[in-house]
């Protein structure tokens, strides 16, 4: 018994902690799905389209391209708000080459309420910038996807959210740490204001800047939560790409 205990807790010790955590939590009275990516283990991307510049638009035509690398998906989100075609409505890039310039000025909807941002993942790093500091950084993004508000601006809510507003929509977005290496996704499972959701930001997930993906059409990918959400096709796709067992 204490021979079975002992080869137990080495196996334990011995295996590495998931690299990608996800997990259900409420706050403040929502509910909420969180996937957290560590960026110095985890392979994270962005997906529009595949080889033949076709939009891949689903969690399942993701996985069925990086199946073709030897990988397979172990998360996704869609990440960034897209025209009808699907095509990005603010910057994006793809491993190192871009498709849209970024998009510095204020315009109609969620995307143009300022200040916007800018998801870069970077070698062994992921960063949310405020799209004017992303301009004047110029960081080099191996993928870059931009989208808005920013919901958290170093450490503060867009000035622009109201504690008692009335629009609620289902949203997700993603928060990085400090120091990059350190990217949490979230989704809620109900509708929630823009400052409820900045608020799981700020205030739960500690993250000093995170940025507004999309609304009514959010989706996640998290077989550990066994959620895998289907429906019409998706611009921009982030996930993380792992080999397969």
């Amino acid at each position: 018994m204490i021979r079975a205990l002992l080869i137990g807790l080495a196996a334990l010790v011995a295996s590495p902690a998931a690299a990608v955590d996800c997990r259900d939590l409420a706050h403040a009275g929502n509910r909420y799905s969180i996937c957290e990516v560590d960026l110095t283990t985890e392979d994270l991307r962005l997906f529009l389209r595949d080889e033949a510049g076709e939009v891949l638009g689903q969690f399942s035509a993701v996985d069925s391209e990086l199946r073709g690398e030897g990988k397979e998906l172990t998360f996704a989100m869609n990440a960034g708000m897209y025209h009808s075609d699907r095509s990005p409505v603010g910057h994006y890039v793809e491993d190192g080459t871009e498709e849209m310039r970024v998009v510095p000025n204020a315009g109609p909807g969620n995307f143009g309420l300022l200040p916007n941002g800018v998801f870069c993942i970077e070698v062994g790093k992921a960063r949310v910038f405020e799209t004017l500091k992303f301009l004047d950084t110029k960081p080099t993004c191996r993928f870059a996807t931009q989208s808005g508000p920013m919901l958290v601006i170093d450490g503060a809510l867009h000035p622009r959210f109201l504690p008692d507003s009335t629009s609620r929509y289902l949203r997700n977005g993603v928060g990085t740490s400090t120091d990059g290496t350190r990217a949490v996704f979230a989704i809620s499972k109900n509708a929630v204001t823009f400052h409820e959701f900045g608020s799981l930001f700020r205030d739960v997930l500690k993250t000093p800047n995170a940025l507004y993906f999309d609304g009514n059409i959010s989706r996640l990918y998290a077989p550990q939560l066994n959620r895998s959400d289907a429906g019409f096709s998706m611009g921009p796709i982030v996930g993380v790409a792992a080999p397969t067992e």
